[in-house]
Formats: structure tokens, sequence, C-alpha cells
């Protein structure tokens, strides 16, 4: 039991990661495809910034009496990540739109049959 205590954040990384990728390869309607991969992304978050923190570490700033600190470079690697996301989730959903102007739908299967050129 102390094994599941010790790790809960990589579990709760595990089962969105596992969630968001389900809701990827299982869906057929595109913004929920998005919903998916924005599931995802944030697991990836989430396993990042629990990497990064070092118990008992406090932040890089030279203080006596402290040894042990913790690595800044994941929490700024993962704010520059969430920019980057939240550009590419914009991309998707105005590339969504497009879709349901030109073919009428936004369900996967109901748009590979049809003649129409975006």
């Amino acid at each position: 039991m102390s094994f599941i205590l010790d790790y809960y954040n990589y579990w709760v990384v595990v089962f969105l990661m596992m969630a968001g990728f389900y809701i990827v390869i299982s869906a057929n309607n595109l913004v929920k495809k998005i919903v998916g991969l924005n599931i995802f992304q944030t697991s990836v978050f989430m396993l990042y910034i629990s990497m990064g923190k070092v118990s008992g570490g406090t932040a890089p700033i030279a203080v006596e009496g402290v040894t042990q600190y913790s690595n800044p470079l994941p929490h700024v690697l993962i704010l520059t990540a969430i920019v980057v996301g939240v550009a590419t989730t914009a991309v998707g959903l105005a590339l969504i739109v497009r879709i349901k102007r030109a073919y009428g739908t936004v369900e996967e299967n109901e748009f590979d049959n049809k003649d129409d050129v975006i």
C-alpha cells in the first residue's frame, strides 16, 4: 500500500495518459479528439513537474545552510509547453471549424465519402 501512496502522482499521470489516448483512438468526433489530446498533454505536464520536484529541496537560491535544491528547468519547460499547447489547440479547433463548413460535419466517418474539397 505504501508503494501506491508514495507514487500517487505517477498513478494519476498514467491514468490521465491512458484516458486521453483512449479518447483519441476511440472517438470519431474531431472535437473529442482535441479534448483527448489535451488530457494526454496535461498528463505529460504533470509527469515533468513531478520529476522536477525534489523532496526536501528548496528554490535554487544560494542561502546559508541549504544543501538540496529543486531543479527549475522542468517547470520552465512546462510553461513553454503550455503556451505551445494552447496555440496548437487553437489551430486544431480552427481546422475543425473549416472542416465543418466544408463537409457539414465533424464526425470522421461521415466525411470520408464526400467529394467536396476544402
